[in-house]
């Protein structure tokens, strides 16, 4: 039933959605507004960033184990304006700008209590088969996992709140502090941010490489203290507190590795082949701490502190601006030159 008197007749009414039908395939759709539940609030979407997981469902129907068998509406990193809130939500949330937590974790299971509820087995996650996302006017989501926003903020920088997350938590695992000298391989999104982020935790050295010379450029502006070309110049031997591989590239994660001191950290983040080769006697001799990301857990307060702060500019990285109507053009023009985030607004 609704969970307020303001959304009488809600579980009748509907919105505009791009609704994923096949691959290669999104059609606008009128769907039912959610109805609330009563520790949840509903949030008018107002900016939704495209991430390379959109991609990939989109050009290929699956991530993983994770496949898309009906139709599933795509978007997870997003922003809004509370519209509505359950019956144990305080009614003086109703208005507030809010950074989403794009996930549902059961918060009773052995991963849960232990506090990492990012590895939660029962997860509900934003655009993640068969949960939809935002590529829509409204979404309900628990009130603890919307956040309140500063004005500083804008709705672009909101919605980024969820890589940056990422890229906190990358850095948590990956034990980033002063002084440390990081290797991230990748700039398209989720490498610059990193490099930022490392920055923020106060990183002296951050080092990405990149075989796009543009994307280097970026690197540079957006962080990156040196930025290198795979291709011409190997980091091998480097011995870096950590590396970072954001492309999931086989070749990047093994030179990666081989550039990591002794008892350093590699932290795999981007997505790539389901198996890959690894140099394992030079982490054995070297005891490397190697470990994957995914997603985060607790982060959304630290991010939206760096970026009010401005120790982390989101901002900078939107190139592509499209309406709900044109979501299909958002998701193919990631792959252009000089294009790095591409942002849809369900309003327009």
């Amino acid at each position: 039933m609704p969970a307020t008197s303001t959304m009488t007749g809600a579980a009748a009414a509907k919105m505009r959605a791009a609704v994923l039908t096949a691959p290669h395939s999104l059609a606008i759709e009128h769907v039912a507004v959610p109805s609330l539940e009563p520790d949840q609030v509903l949030v008018r979407v107002s900016a939704v960033g495209v991430c390379g997981s959109d991609v990939h469902y989109y050009e290929h129907g699956r991530i993983g184990p994770f496949v898309v068998d009906g139709p599933l509406i795509l978007g997870h990193e997003l922003s809004g304006r509370i519209e509505a809130v359950g019956h144990d939500v305080d009614p003086a949330r109703i208005g507030e700008r809010v950074a989403i937590e794009p996930q549902r974790p059961c918060r009773r299971c052995g991963q849960c209590r232990a506090g990492r509820y990012n590895l939660c087995p029962r997860m509900e996650f934003f655009a993640t088969p068969p949960v939809d996302g935002a590529f829509a006017e409204l979404i309900a989501i628990q009130s603890d996992f919307a956040f309140a926003i500063p004005d500083a903020v804008s709705d672009e920088a909101a919605a980024l709140m969820e890589p940056l997350s990422v890229g906190i938590w990358t850095c948590r695992r990956a034990d980033v502090g002063p002084g440390s000298r990081v290797l991230v391989a990748g700039a398209g999104p989720i490498g610059v941010i990193l490099a930022q982020t490392a920055r923020a935790f106060g990183a002296s050295e951050v080092i990405v490489t990149d075989i796009d010379a543009g994307r280097r450029e970026l690197a540079g502006r957006f962080g990156a203290t040196r930025v290198v070309d795979p291709l011409t110049d190997s980091v091998e031997g480097l011995d870096v507190d950590a590396f970072i591989d954001a492309t999931g590239a086989p070749a990047a994660v093994r030179s990666g590795i081989l550039a990591v001191r002794p008892a350093g950290r590699v932290i795999l983040v981007g997505l790539g082949a389901d198996d890959v080769e690894l140099p394992v006697s030079f982490l054995r001799n070297r005891e490397i701490w190697l470990s994957g990301v995914f997603r985060y857990t607790g982060t959304w307060p630290l991010a939206i502190e760096l970026v009010a702060s401005g120790k982390v500019d989101l901002d900078g990285l939107v190139t592509a601006r499209f309406g709900l109507a044109e979501a299909e053009g958002a998701l193919a023009v990631g792959g252009e030159p000089g294009q790095l985030k591409a942002v849809v607004y369900p309003g327009r």
